[in-house]
């Protein structure tokens, strides 16, 4: 195939890694409000595995879809690109066009925030109607942080 034709800034059926950023904002917002795939695609007038896709980067979101997500999702529409690693900026498909050298797959760096953990941890956290429990627990949380020395593992002597 001719150099950037057809492929709109992929390589070889993989999903542009910008697409892929913007999926995983998409699945941290939905998780982060506790809303299921099939939740969001009915909001959206979509079946889960069209969510699902989106949320790979198999499939691209449009600008009416950004703007129907963020709705849905109650965020602005500047949170789907936020916190976007400056490499994967680099590979939209704009810059990748007349690119002589082969795109490099994009591997999403494993960041806690984006993990299911944290945000059922946030989630639970808010349902703490009363602000002086959740403060202690916030204060209590941070002193047991700062217990771990750097480099100790989980269970070995202090």
């Amino acid at each position: 195939m001719a150099k950037g034709g057809g492929m709109r800034g992929r390589g070889a059926g993989r999903p542009n890694p910008v697409d892929v950023h913007v999926g995983g904002r998409v699945r941290q917002r939905r998780t982060l409000l506790g809303l299921s795939q099939e939740k969001l695609g009915e909001a959206l007038g979509l079946t889960f595995q069209q969510v699902q896709k989106y949320e790979r980067g198999t499939n691209r979101v449009s600008a009416s879809r950004l703007f129907d997500l963020s709705r849905v999702l109650d965020t602005d529409m500047n949170f789907f690109f936020e916190e976007m690693p400056p490499e994967v900026a680099a590979r939209s498909p704009s810059r990748l066009h007349g690119m002589a050298e082969e795109a490099v797959a994009y591997q999403p760096s494993p960041d806690p925030a984006t993990r299911r953990e944290t945000l059922e941890l946030v989630r639970a956290y808010y349902r703490i109607r009363h602000p002086d429990l959740r403060r202690r627990l916030f204060e209590m949380t941070k002193a047991l942080a700062a217990m771990e020395k750097p480099g100790e593992k989980p269970g070995e002597a202090q």
